[in-house]
């Protein structure tokens, strides 16, 4: 895949970040949720806007396809996808199942983008950039189904791609590639980069966001958060 350049400049490096493994980001989850009331709704929210973000600063498109799974990670995709659509971005989604289908948080981010008349439909050639959200840290084994045929579509298209969390395809303790995995130029974690993104192939320009996770509750982990005192994203070094 060819990257394209912005000439802007980019946040400071992380300082300092810890390396969470698939078994510790399941933790973060479970605390935010159960313990501090954060709801995954709130976290989609924040990833996808973020990632909406960082798709105009660094590749200024016109037109985005997001390519979106029915679990957190597409939902956070679908979140992207409304906010590039409020700022003039033409948008269109491609599913690995019908949309109605989806259940809790990404079934309420379909639904959104559903009554604001957002296409859905294959992947095509005509976009100036991709957004990867269809398999994130929760990866088990190679991707199957319509799961490998939307990446193996993204990767047969010469159009950036702009990973969610981790490209699909990666295990984020790992980084191994079991199967089909995505080729992206750019990959935007969340809340802590995952381990397996040191060594996996096909991650490009690395950033992490801020989710809203409270540093303490990676401190309880073991692990320094990020520095987000003069962004909400990062690039990590």
């Amino acid at each position: 895949m060819s990257a394209m350049t912005s000439p802007d400049p980019v946040p400071d490096p992380v300082a300092r970040a810890g390396w969470l493994t698939r078994d510790e980001m399941i933790e973060v989850d479970r605390v935010m949720v159960n313990e501090l009331g954060i709801e995954l709704v709130q976290m989609m929210e924040n990833a996808g806007r973020n990632l909406a973000q960082l798709a105009i600063e660094r590749y200024r498109p016109t037109s985005v396809l997001v390519c979106a799974g029915s679990g957190g990670n597409g939902g956070g995709g679908m979140v992207a996808a409304r906010h590039l659509a409020n700022r003039g971005v033409e948008v269109a989604v491609a599913v690995t199942r019908a949309g109605d289908t989806f259940g809790g948080a990404a079934r309420h981010q379909f639904d959104i983008l559903d009554r604001m008349g957002a296409p859905v439909g294959d992947v095509t050639a005509d976009t100036d950039l991709l957004i990867d959200a269809v398999i994130g840290y929760s990866l088990r084994g190679e991707p199957t189904g319509s799961s490998a045929e939307l990446i193996a579509a993204m990767n047969a298209m010469d159009v950036p791609v702009l990973a969610l969390d981790i490209p699909s395809g990666v295990d984020a303790t790992t980084g191994a590639t079991p199967g089909l995995h995505v080729a992206a130029d750019t990959t935007l974690t969340l809340a802590a980069p995952k381990i397996g993104l040191r060594v996996a192939p096909g991650v490009g320009e690395l950033f992490v966001a801020d989710i809203s996770v409270p540093p303490a509750v990676l401190a309880g982990l073991g692990h320094p958060a990020p520095d987000f005192s003069r962004a909400p994203v990062v690039t990590v070094v």
